[in-house]
């Protein structure tokens, strides 16, 4: 189980995390969704004990990683977005090394290597140097050497992160035969791979918590979303959008190009949203860019939770 209790880390000025919450159950899989700079990576070093919280503490099946660090590493197997990989060594020196870090007994090594080895697709590359293999290997790899140990809690950053479809394909598999009986969180940008695998998501925007609910209640609240971006000025058609037929919220969405403004709408089912939003943007002279409904719930909702 992992367990984040009011946790704020600070760099300076800086508040990158603010009293961040949440629990993980034992053979639970949690998904943590974010932009760039929402505090994921901060979370997880935090998790693991590679950072010290300026504020709460973290729990790893009961034991503090700061205070109790054997124990909770113990535990823990970790998988940075960049593997520590050494490149002079080959697949089976490393995961050797790293078995004997995690204190498996020496005569038990040579079974646990190939048994990590075949859960992880490396059998044809045990031999190779890890400097010679391609990018989606190191990820396996670097998987590989968050098993040994066998532990009961595995942290994820950005697991298929610069993989092509097939390896992420590959890696979503061999992460989900991983869940059976394994404690899991992994910090993700692609929406689909939450879906997918996860129990549980949660949002994290600007360092604070604004979701966290169980996958099967993400978009149950029966709204239609329409995502429109339209040249004109902000206050003006968020007022004006506010007071359309069976709107439930007007939201300005982030990123948008100078001179045009961003919107996500939630409507009732009946309400004619494209309509209504067509018919009021032209009678306020201000083009319609682009407009579109948004099929996927998840992404429905994590639009709306990172809106200001």
């Amino acid at each position: 189980m992992i367990e984040v209790q009011g946790v704020s880390k600070r760099y300076g000025g800086v508040e990158a995390l603010r009293n961040v919450s949440l629990t993980v159950p034992n053979g639970k899989t949690l998904g943590l969704l974010g932009q760039n700079g929402a505090g994921k990576t901060t979370l997880l070093n935090i998790i693991t004990g590679y950072l010290a919280p300026t504020a709460g503490r973290v729990l790893i099946d009961g034991y503090d990683p700061l205070l109790e660090p054997e124990n909770a590493k113990r535990e823990l197997g970790y998988l940075p977005e960049h593997p520590p990989l050494y490149d002079e060594m080959t697949v089976e020196e490393y995961l050797r090394f790293v078995s004997a870090l995690k204190l498996v007994q020496g005569k038990a090594i040579p079974a646990h290597l190939r048994e990590i080895i075949r859960k992880t697709g490396l059998t044809e590359m045990q031999e190779r140097l890890l400097g010679h293999l391609s990018k989606g290997y190191r990820q396996r790899v670097g998987l590989a050497q968050a098993l040994c140990g066998d532990p009961d809690v595995l942290v994820l950053d950005e697991p298929t992160v610069g993989l092509d479809p097939k390896q992420i394909t590959e890696i979503r598999a061999l992460i989900r035969r991983l869940s059976a009986g394994k404690t899991i969180i992994f910090s993700s940008h692609n929406l689909s791979e939450v879906r997918q695998l996860c129990d549980r998501v949660v949002i994290l925007h600007r360092g604070e918590v604004k979701l966290d609910v169980p996958i099967g209640e993400v978009g149950q609240s029966g709204a239609v979303t329409l995502l429109c971006t339209v040249q004109g000025s902000e206050k003006r058609l968020v007022a004006a959008m506010s007071h359309l037929d069976g709107v439930r919220s007007v939201s300005a969405l982030p990123g948008a190009q100078e001179d045009e403004v961003a919107l996500s709408l939630s409507f009732d089912p009946a309400a004619l949203p494209e309509k209504q939003v067509f018919t009021l943007c032209s009678a306020m002279s201000t083009p319609i860019l682009r407009m579109a409904r948004c099929d996927d719930d998840l992404e429905q909702v994590f639009l709306k939770a990172i809106s200001e």
